[in-house]
């Protein structure tokens, strides 16, 4: 691996890691202690405000997408991800500040749009600065970065033992570290111009930004309500960050996943994920009943989870090899619909269906979109 290529490896895969490993999932990891916190409410947040407020986390991640491509024309592919680590750093912030629901709803909204901003990016650097045959093993362990993440949130969650606000700190100082770190080893790369552009594949984009919809939808509601039920299964507080941990290793199978997709081709690695997507998600459903059963839920859904985002970045890479980081931000915008909408659905719902349901519901969801890319013949 050329310096280049390791230096905006590992600046990548630092930078994605805070924004999603951190950031974006922090508020999951969190939600069962700031439920009950007195000092945001005194009777506490309801399930409502809870499901609104995570789905509000990935609208943020939507905003970041949309706006990376018009940012990105102007100034470049790294200034999105300098803009990420800036949010993910202030929004995080924000929540360790915040006295109420409504202010840390803000707070969260922002650090979840850091995402949003630096996932995308790394399609068109590695197309500057790498060559061909290598991108996918670049962009693999840039998407991968966030099993570091996930880890480090999860440490200190057990540190803190309950203080929820302290992983929100631990937010805020990584990402600026990140984006610092970002500045110095990622080369500024000129936008390129309009007029160079390639038309953009939509019919082959149609079925990547299907499995994102499903995808994107059956991990934000995994990452949303996971510690609730480990919670209801009976894990202490000081426990339960044992899940961020377990998905966090497990999750290192995404640096395998160029080989997959070269292997057997995208389509088919992002069927195998959603499908064990699906077995996670009814395993979460009864997990509930046990606290063995919950760990087994986050065990499963360990390596789907970074193969599945990592296999997205390849398979848009690859339908739109002359523009990358575009193909790839359309198929998310896309994709956040679902991560928006999943949570504030199941969040409006969980009264009067129950969590169990709703969590079935959205992993047959997945095993039914899983099936149907098995047959799908596209690249």
């Amino acid at each position: 691996m050329r310096d280049i290529e390791r230096r905006v490896a590992v600046a990548g895969a630092a930078v994605v890691g805070v924004a999603f490993g951190m950031g974006r999932f922090c508020f999951g990891l969190t939600l069962p202690d700031l439920r009950v916190d007195p000092a945001l409410s005194t009777t506490g947040v309801p399930d409502a405000m809870l499901g609104l407020i995570a789905g509000g986390t990935f609208a943020g991640f939507l905003a970041g997408i949309v706006g990376v491509p018009l940012l990105a024309a102007r100034r470049g592919p790294r200034a999105p991800t300098t803009v990420g680590g800036v949010c993910g750093a202030l929004g995080a912030l924000v929540v360790v500040l915040a006295p109420s629901p409504a202010v840390l709803a803000v707070g969260a909204v922002l650090a979840g749009s850091a995402a949003g901003w630096v996932w995308a990016p790394y399609s068109d650097l590695a197309k500057v600065l790498v060559a061909p045959e290598r991108r996918p093993r670049l962009l693999s362990f840039v998407s991968t970065g966030t099993c570091g993440g996930l880890v480090l949130v999860a440490v200190v969650a057990v540190a803190a033992a309950g203080a929820w606000r302290a992983a929100w700190v631990a937010v805020a100082v990584c990402s600026a570290l990140a984006a610092l770190l970002n500045r110095r080893w990622v080369p500024a790369v000129p936008p390129t111009p309009v007029t160079e552009r390639a038309p953009m594949p939509w019919r082959a984009l149609r079925a990547p930004a299907l499995y994102a919809v499903v995808y994107q939808a059956g991990t934000a509601v995994a990452f949303t309500y996971s510690a609730d039920v480990a919670t209801r299964a009976g894990l202490s507080s000081g426990v339960r960050p044992l899940l961020f941990v377990i998905i966090g290793v497990l999750g290192l199978a995404g640096f395998s996943t160029g080989a997959m997709t070269a292997r057997v081709g995208p389509p088919r690695v992002a069927a195998g994920c959603l499908l064990t997507i699906a077995v996670s998600l009814l395993l979460l459903a009864v997990g509930e009943r046990s606290p063995v059963v919950a760990l087994l839920a986050a065990a499963v859904f360990a390596a789907p989870y970074m193969v599945g985002a990592a296999t997205l970045a390849v398979w848009t890479g690859s339908v739109a090899a002359s523009d990358p980081g575009r193909a790839l931000s359309a198929a998310m915008v896309v994709g956040a619909l679902g991560a928006v909408l999943a949570p504030i659905v199941v969040g409006s719902l969980v009264t009067t269906l129950g969590l169990p349901v709703l969590l079935a519901a959205v992993g047959v969801l997945c095993g039914l979109v899983g099936a149907g890319l098995v047959r799908s013949r596209s690249t």
